[in-house]
């Protein structure tokens, strides 16, 4: 279940913006909540992982991940801090803080037109696909 649709003004292994179109037809708002549908905050911090992969995956060789796969291992400091309704562009900042080997740390904010909408700061780590 891929949810960014872009990734865009990329600094090669530092930064980038995701952009996620939220529609009003997309299955996970139809029942969160009924009649008031708003966007999952664990489907904002699982955008914010594949934001951080298509970053690392954009600025390593693909030898290095055409094999592998990205799992989340932390998240810290997440704060939702507006409902994120449909039909928005939702765009997620994202920044890679460190590495270490395989270990991944990163932060990020996602807006809906310059309004701060969630912040979170996780870990990741890249592991070999079985």
């Amino acid at each position: 279940m891929l949810l960014i649709d872009e990734l865009v003004d990329i600094k090669k292994l530092h930064s980038a913006t995701a952009i996620m179109n939220v529609k009003k037809d997309a299955f996970y708002v139809k029942g969160h909540f009924p009649g008031n549908p708003v966007m999952p905050g664990v489907l904002i911090v699982e955008a914010f992982g594949q934001a951080a992969a298509a970053l690392t995956a954009a600025g390593i060789d693909k030898k290095e991940y055409k094999n592998k796969l990205v799992f989340l291992m932390s998240v810290e400091k997440a704060r939702f801090r507006n409902p994120v309704v449909p039909d928005c562009k939702l765009e997620l900042k994202i920044e890679a803080i460190r590495s270490h080997g395989r270990v991944w740390k990163y932060k990020g904010e996602a807006f809906v037109s310059d309004k701060k909408m969630a912040d979170a700061q996780w870990s990741a780590t890249i592991v070999d696909r079985k």
